[in-house]
Parts: C-alpha cells; structure tokens; sequence
C-alpha cells in the first residue's frame, strides 16, 4: 500500500468527518471528503478520479453491491408491512406489556442481542419493531438510535455470523504475514480466546443495559432525553431523519392491523438467512467452523431480504389491503426511503477508497509501531484502530488493515506469547469497532440512524460520549492487565462495576451543570410508580 503521502493521507476523512459534524450535511461532507481526495491523488482536479471512486463502489465489489439489493430489498419489505399495519399491530401488541420507558430500553437491549447473526440485520429489525412504541414513551430517536448501533456490530462480532468468519481470516491473514502459522494456536482458538479481551465490545453492550436500567444519561443525550420527555418531540426542530414512515409511505391501509402481518415476513427472513448460511456453506464432512468460514451470510441476506419482501406482498393481496399495483408502488416507495441512506453508503465505501489509495491506513500504523511496548501493546492497537476506523469510517476495513499488522507485533514484543495474541486481536476488533461507533461516515452507525428515524449527525454527537466513555473503560481494564496480569475474570466485573459508576457520576454532574434532572422521565398513563 503506498504510504508517500504520509500526514496528507489523513486530510480526505478528516475534511469529511470535520464538516459533517459541523454542518450537519453528510452527503455533502462525504462527496467533498471523496473530492478532496481526488485532488491529493492526482494532483489535478480531481473530478474524474472522484467520480472513478464512486462508480467503483457502486460497481467493482460484489460486497457493495450485494449489501444495496439487501438494504433496497429491506427498505421494500418494511414498506409493506407498515402499509399492511404490520409495525402498528406490534406497537399495540407491546404498549400494554412495554409500559414505561426502561421496560422500551431493556426490550430493545434483549432484541439487540438476540439478532446477533448480521449487525444490519439486528438494526433494521430491532429498529423497526421498536421505533413506535419508542416513540410511545417519549424516548427520544437519538437514544433509540444508540442503543440500535450499539447491539448491533459488538454483539456480531461474537455470534455465529459473517463478523466472525471474516475475523477469524484476518487472524490467520495476521499469521501468514508473521510466518507463524505452524507454530501459534489455529486462528479460530485464537478468535475465542480473544473474546475476553474484546473489551470494547463488551463494554459497549453492558453499558447499553447500565444506561436503559438505571436511566441515567449525560452529554447531549441528556439534553435529547429532556426534550422527548418535556415536549414529546423525539426529533429536534430542524432534524433531517434519514427516514419517515408517515412521511414517505403515508398512512396505515387498514383499522384493524393483524400482528401476523409483521411476523411472518419476519419469520420468512429469518428462516431463509439461516437456511441459506447453512446450505451455502455445507458440504460433506466439512466441520461447523468449515461451515461457517465458508458459508454466504451476506448472499443469505440478500435471499432473505426478498423472501420478507414477497412475503409481506403476498400477505397484503392476501388479506386485500393492497392490490397487485399499490403492492409495487409500494415496493418503489421503499426503495425510495432507503435511497438517502445508500447515497452515504456509497460515498463512505468511497472514502474507504480514497483511504487505501493514499495509504492513510499504513501511515497511522507506521506512526503507531513505534510506540509499542507489551504493557501499551493493546492500548495503542486500540486507539490506532479506533483511529483508523473513526476516519474510514469501516471496521472490517480496519480489521483487515490492522490484523496483519498488530499480530506480528504481538508476536514479537511477547517473544512469543500465545495469550498476547488473543489480547492483540480482541483489541483490534474493540479499535475498529469504537472508531466506527464515532465516525459520522460508518455504514452501522448510517443504517442505526436510518432505522431509528434518527437526524444522522445528531445521532453521532449524542453517541460519541457514551462511545468514549465506554473506550476509557475498556483502556482502564487493558492497562491494569498489561501492569498485573489480572485474568479477564477478575477484570471484567471491575470494568462493569468502574462502568456504573462511571455512568452514575457523569449523570449526575452533567444534570448539575445544566439545571436538569439526572433522571428525566416523567409519568405516563400506563406507568407503574416503581418506574418514575
């Protein structure tokens, strides 16, 4: 990978990341990030090569373009179903039993980790199933939004799903560049043994569930929660959401929605995903880890996807609540709420590109190299990751740029030690996955916003605190294993137990500076007083 740019490299995501958080126009910031880019590339310019990238990740990766038919396919299929009332039959099935806003909080948290065979998956699911009721007890869309992209890529990088085999390649790509794969632990027991030490990724989860049960927040999350709880607006004024259902879909076709309509096209997606892995990855004799190494979960998805979509439209002739024509005007119509969202995608996969050709990954690598002692090892494989991935806006880009990277160096500073490989690779995935809960230009925390109904930059701003606050921790629970050797037992419940009281503090200081209740929930009808 070229690396002449050297600091230059950094300047293309660093533009985009800036004027995204200052403008609050994605779209834009991404296609000047692109062309500022092309600029440095070419050295003229820059247009054509601009535009080179672009059409490149609509076109030249199959990836890319399997995961715009599956998000087109989704964008259809959640269409029908909320013309059909599928969303509202379930959002009046729950309210009853979903009765305050924590019960909302902690049922999102379970659902999150439940659907741990595809982070996008998880979040448009999750985020369509709860976005109503959400809306129901006041939680504000950036609340929603964060706890969608926060169950989402950490609990995949655990499950059985695409997540873990491409993490278990790059473990033996890590191999292969430090010529020890005769010689180390197979990269799958490596992988397993590194589930401990993704502190990241723990954490991110465990503090989903530390903040919907003890109902605090802080930052502007605070201010969010305070405004959907005081004035009902989930949205600020002025927020551009990615996506409307009353807006770009208009109203329920029926007054008595049939909570079937939601399930099966549900059942339908899941039942194909996991059939489809199963059967593209099975052969005769071949193990499960074979199997799933080898098996298409994106394909899976892709199937899947038109399995809920012509299922939800065979539904709605069905029950005659659409005809032949509305049903694939309807179609359209769901593309159509998902076209916003594939517009950043595509310009973050550029990015991505723009990345890779000035070498921005090798350069804060090479930066990061010196620094390298043992007992800093996972702390700066963490931040350089976090780094990364914050500026190219992709996890599994930065696993693939880091992995080789970090595994040679782990072998190496440890003389050897197989427990440092699995400390190095679980602190890989914790960087790249920190970096892009931060990164206005990831393709998770695009899609989370997308399904909470979310302004997009609004839903970065309010995450990145709990994002770093979580980083911190995960930092704590690495320097204390680098200066004690502590196991992972012992260090992980002081990382929960440093977590709450984490989370508690900042609440209570952040309500303090600002004037407002750390606690800003108020009552609704069908509330228990337990829960005010």
């Amino acid at each position: 990978m070229p690396t002449e740019f050297g600091a230059l490299s950094l300047a293309p995501p660093l533009v985009a990341i800036v004027l995204a958080i200052v403008t609050r126009r994605a779209l834009l910031s991404l296609f000047i990030g692109v062309w500022s880019g092309g600029v440095i590339y070419s050295g003229s310019l820059g247009v054509v090569q601009t535009f080179t990238w672009i059409v490149e990740a609509i076109g030249n990766d199959v990836f890319h373009a399997q995961i715009i038919v599956f998000v087109s396919l989704l964008g259809a299929g959640i269409a029908l179903i909320w013309r059909m009332g599928g969303s509202l039959a379930v959002a009046n099935y729950a309210t009853s039993r979903l009765d305050s806003h924590r019960k909302v909080g902690i049922a999102t948290w379970l659902l999150g980790m439940v659907w741990f065979f595809d982070d996008y998956a998880n979040t448009a699911i999750v985020g369509s199933s709860m976005k109503d009721i959400a809306d129901e007890m006041n939680m504000s869309r950036e609340k929603l939004a964060y706890l969608l992209d926060s169950t989402a890529a950490p609990v995949a990088t655990f499950g059985i799903s695409s997540w873990v085999a491409f993490q278990i390649s790059m473990v033996q790509t890590g191999y292969d560049a430090a010529g020890i794969s005769d010689v180390a632990p197979s990269a799958f027991l490596t992988f397993i043994r590194s589930i401990p030490y993704n502190l990241y990724c723990l954490f991110a989860v465990l503090m989903v569930g530390i903040i919907v049960i003890m109902r605090r927040d802080f930052g502007e999350m605070l201010d969010a929660e305070h405004r959907a709880q005081r004035t009902g607006k989930v949205n600020r004024d002025g927020a551009q959401p990615l996506q409307s259902m009353k807006d770009d879909l208009g109203d329920v076709m029926v007054e008595d929605p049939k909570l079937r309509t939601f399930i099966l096209p549900i059942l339908a997606l899941v039942a194909v995903v996991a059939v489809g892995s199963v059967w593209s990855g099975y052969s005769p004799g071949a193990s499960a880890l074979e199997m799933a190494e080898s098996a298409d979960f994106i394909g899976a998805l892709v199937w899947g996807s038109f399995a809920m979509a012509a299922t939800a439209l065979v539904l709605a002739m069905a029950y005659d609540i659409l005809s032949l024509s509305e049903g694939m005007e309807t179609v359209l119509d769901g593309f159509g709420i998902m076209l916003h969202a594939i517009a950043i995608l595509v310009l973050a996969w550029s990015i991505g590109a723009v990345a890779e050709a000035l070498g921005t990954g090798a350069y804060v690598t090479g930066v990061a190299e010196g620094l390298i002692t043992p007992t800093l090892l996972p702390i700066v494989i963490l931040f350089a990751a976090g780094f990364i991935s914050f500026s190219i806006g992709t996890s599994w880009g930065t696993m693939a740029l880091v992995t080789p990277v970090a595994i040679p160096l782990a072998w190496e500073v440890s003389g050897g030690s197989s427990e440092m490989l699995a400390v190095a690779t679980g602190a890989v995935f914790s960087g790249a996955i920190f970096g892009d809960h931060c990164s206005p230009i990831s393709d998770t925390t695009v899609l989370s916003s997308t399904f909470a109904g979310a302004d997009h930059i609004d839903h970065v701003r309010t995450q990145i605190y709990y994002a770093l606050t979580t980083a911190a921790v995960a930092t704590v629970g690495y320097l204390l294993y680098g200066l004690t050797g502590l196991p992972q037992i012992v260090l992980i419940p002081v990382g929960i137990a440093l977590l709450v009281a984490v989370v508690y503090a900042l609440s209570e200081l952040d309500a303090r500076r600002k004037g407002l209740s750390a606690t800003p929930f108020v009552r609704h009808e069908r509330d228990s007083p337990a829960d005010d």
